[in-house]
């Protein structure tokens, strides 16, 4: 009888500790994993492959506008989702370009709609890493119009060795951090405010 509960005793210790173990090493392989992934450093922040658009685009200093923004639209969950998306992020500063008064206006409840059509015409379907970005600018002989999510046009191009997308007003942002990649998509980082025509 002895034996027995002993014997019990010892199993159950086992499985514990097995369980324990298990999990731990779970632990360190996760942990391993996003160690061993190819980050991209925005915004003082590490940008990791493994997770998504937003989870890194919350992280990152340079984009608390951006967040801000994409909250007040309601597109938190669409950028969550597994897309994949290509997102040409504007900056803080970027948004600090825009007329006085412009970004207070636009995250009101009321002006929701064209808030949505601003962001999503920073959007692109597809995940567009900058090598196919340039194919698509070495075709199209030095200029490639690209379809946003919005449903309008924007234009990469190339000047020395940056990336410029033009919007349908004229107005251009360089691209100042390429291939920041998401497991939904790629972000790349520009430092002005792209505009559909109204």
């Amino acid at each position: 009888m002895k034996t027995s509960k002993l014997f019990k005793s010892t199993v159950l210790a086992a499985v514990i500790f097995t369980s324990i173990s298990g999990f731990a090493q779970e632990k360190m392989m996760k942990k391993d994993k996003m160690m061993k992934e190819q980050t991209v450093m925005v915004g003082g922040a590490e940008m990791y492959p493994s997770k998504n658009i937003i989870e890194n685009a919350v992280n990152s200093k340079d984009h608390t506008t951006l967040v801000a923004a994409v909250k007040a639209a309601d597109l938190v969950e669409t950028l969550s989702s597994e897309g994949p998306f290509t997102v040409f992020a504007p900056t803080n500063a970027a948004f600090a370009k825009l007329p006085e008064g412009t970004f207070e206006t636009l995250v009101k409840p009321e002006n929701k709609a064209m808030l949505q059509g601003i962001l999503t015409y920073h959007v692109v379907a597809g995940k567009w890493n900058a090598k196919a970005v340039l194919e698509l600018i070495k075709k199209g002989n030095g200029k490639a119009a690209i379809k946003t999510v919005s449903g309008g046009t924007i234009t990469a191009w190339l000047k020395n060795k940056d990336v410029y997308i033009t919007d349908e007003n004229g107005n251009s942002a360089m691209v100042t951090i390429a291939n920041v990649n998401q497991y939904n998509g790629v972000i790349h980082v520009i430092d002005t405010v792209l505009l559909p025509k109204s």
